[in-house]
């Protein structure tokens, strides 16, 4: 078989992708003072981009200074300071690929212990059993807030651009705002933004319209899109297909499929669908029968270590391959699959049955990883889960405590 993984791919935007490889986003949670990017995450994109990928696209960018994933989440609104950002972006290029910025906002996937507001399509709380009070209770968005919220899209991706960014990929996957607004689980609206499938996807496509309107064609905007949510009854395969088909019209460059959310956390490879358990490519099978029908390039995230999975990837149809905890191990993959070397460590696998506890020992283990990249250290992906979960925990409070004050001042100037 010949390997297309090291051919550019050229995208509706004009814009050309230097191979088939992909840095995915992954929370960072790594933000500097004032919710910036800083030393730490300029040095982490530096390496990456040093390793190879022709694209590396960002852990996820709030759009809303009163709504952030974690306490030391990155902001980019109209009163952020642009220099850092200018400072990220050329970090991102220096080894001459393209660095995307992935925005977001959490709606109801906001932990309990956090400033601001937890907004949701419906007041329908984030439900992961004896774990469920570690979130907030989530108000159903009022039509002001929605069109706040889109136009706050709009602002974040217009400011991407400004500070050198090559692209947005607006994240409407992984039980985020946007996938809240896309699940019939969680969205029980009865006006224009509920019920049928588009009307949930309504607001997905508005803020798709608005971000393509504030930025320049050769600028790359794509959509993170769950291929399913592995929950029944919830966000499945064929209503990812029509949104797919509705964004098509609307500028978009290319859709990265994932899947799951925070009640079922697919993407960190412990789905509640047994078929795609604890194998690569988690999300294949899906990619594969969306790859038939969709008028976009698709990326596919999930689970990708090997070059023999990333060609088979390739082979179904996708055209672009995402990693992210394989380049949190080993930030020179990519460079590794030029040569035929494949990475030398895998991280160490977590085993635990509790299965929301889990996976925020795998997000804190990759946050270790990232951390020790940042700073020049040698990944040790052999750390126990144990100990990387209470480090996190450590940092995520002293984070709070700053995000806490900022977000007091901010509120204070305005």
């Amino acid at each position: 078989m010949t390997s297309e993984l090291f051919s550019p791919l050229s995208l509706r935007s004009g814009q050309v992708l230097r191979n088939r490889i992909a840095k995915a986003a992954m929370e960072e949670n790594m933000a500097a003072d004032g919710q910036l990017p800083g030393h730490e995450l300029f040095g982490l994109y530096r390496r990456w981009a040093e390793g190879g990928t022709g694209l590396l696209i960002t852990g996820n960018v709030m759009v809303h200074a009163e709504a952030l994933t974690g306490p030391a989440g990155v902001v980019l609104d109209e009163a952020a300071p642009l220099e850092p950002f200018t400072e990220w972006a050329k970090a991102g290029q220096s080894g001459g690929g393209k660095i995307w910025m992935q925005i977001n906002h959490p709606g109801r996937q906001i932990a309990s212990d956090m400033p601001g507001v937890v907004w949701g399509p419906s007041a329908v709380g984030v439900d992961l059993g004896k774990h469920s009070s570690r979130f907030g209770r989530p108000v159903a968005m009022t039509a002001e807030q929605i069109g706040e919220t889109v136009t706050r899209y709009a602002v974040t991706a217009q400011r991407a651009e400004e500070a050198g960014f090559d692209g947005v990929e607006i994240h409407a996957a992984h039980g985020y705002l946007l996938s809240q607004f896309l699940s019939p689980l969680v969205n029980k609206r009865t006006d224009q933004w509920g019920g049928s499938l588009e009307n949930r996807a309504r607001m997905l496509l508005d803020i798709v319209r608005a971000v393509r309107a504030a930025v320049s064609p050769s600028f790359a905007v794509a959509v993170k899109l769950n291929s399913a949510d592995f929950q029944r009854g919830g966000f499945d395969a064929d209503d990812a297909r029509q949104v797919i088909a509705m964004l098509a019209p609307l500028g978009v460059d290319l859709v990265e499929l994932s899947g799951g959310s925070y009640e079922s956390p697919a993407m960190s490879g412990r789905p509640a669908d047994a078929r795609t358990q604890a194998r690569e490519a988690y999300f294949l099978d899906l990619a594969k029968d969306l790859v038939r029908t969709s008028p976009l390039p698709l990326m596919l995230t999930g689970g990708i270590t090997r070059r023999e999975t990333a060609e088979r990837v390739l082979a179904s149809g996708v055209a672009v391959i995402g990693m992210g905890t394989a380049l949190a191990v080993t930030p020179d993959l990519p460079e590794r699959w030029r040569t035929r070397r494949e990475a030398e460590r895998q991280l160490r696998p977590v085993t635990w049955s509790d299965k929301a506890l889990a996976s925020a020992a795998g997000m804190a283990q990759v946050r270790h990883q990232m951390r020790r990249i940042a700073r020049g250290s040698r990944p040790t992906p052999g750390t126990h889960p144990a100990v990387a979960l209470l480090a996190e925990r450590r940092k995520q409070r002293r984070a709070l405590r700053r995000y806490r004050s900022w977000l007091e001042t901010v509120r204070r100037a305005a």
